[in-house]
């Protein structure tokens, strides 16, 4: 008789119970399973008196608080050994030493907005910077999620590697005119 009890047992474990579907789960972002790196560009102008120019994301971006947030400028154009020019992006701050005083662009960030800015010690006479000090400076700014700036391959002085780290490529750059 126990036999016969503990097989029922068994056989009613085996017979579960059945109900409705359930409702349908919603579908993901097809190749979208984490969060990617975002590179813009951006030409500005500084003027007196603070020098300072504030820069918006790209529409529909999020930064997030984890999230690394790089800015370079295009310093200058250099020839390659095989005649072509290449353009020479050099990451923020950047110090330029001057007859007059030395001076550095720089940036700041927040999850709203980031700044670009000139700024130097005291001693330097702002009055005398040129226009190609201030006008026409293009920068690049490259957001990375924390997962790509943990990288311990990832150079953030060297914009290349920043590029290659984060899989970004020339097209990937978002053109944001002031």
């Amino acid at each position: 008789m126990k036999k016969i009890i503990l097989l029922l047992a068994i056989a009613v474990g085996f017979a579960s119970c059945e109900g409705d579907q359930g409702p349908a789960g919603f579908d993901g972002l097809d190749g979208l399973d984490a969060e990617t790196a975002l590179i813009f560009e951006t030409t500005v102008d500084f003027a007196a008196p603070d020098y300072s120019v504030p820069v918006n994301y790209p529409d529909n971006f999020e930064l997030f608080d984890t999230d690394v947030v790089l800015a370079f400028i295009l310093f200058e154009d250099a020839d390659t050994d095989d005649g072509r020019v290449v353009d020479v992006w050099r990451a923020l701050p950047q110090t330029i030493f001057s007859d007059f005083g030395d001076f550095r662009y720089n940036y700041d960030f927040t999850i709203v907005d980031a700044r670009l800015f000139i700024d130097g010690p005291a001693s330097t006479n702002f009055d005398n910077l040129t226009t190609a000090d201030v006008n026409n400076q293009t920068f690049r700014f490259v957001i990375l999620p924390s997962e790509f700036a943990s990288d311990p391959r990832l150079d953030v002085n060297d914009f290349n590697s920043v590029m290659n780290i984060a899989n970004l490529n020339s097209s990937d750059i978002i053109q944001i005119q002031k």
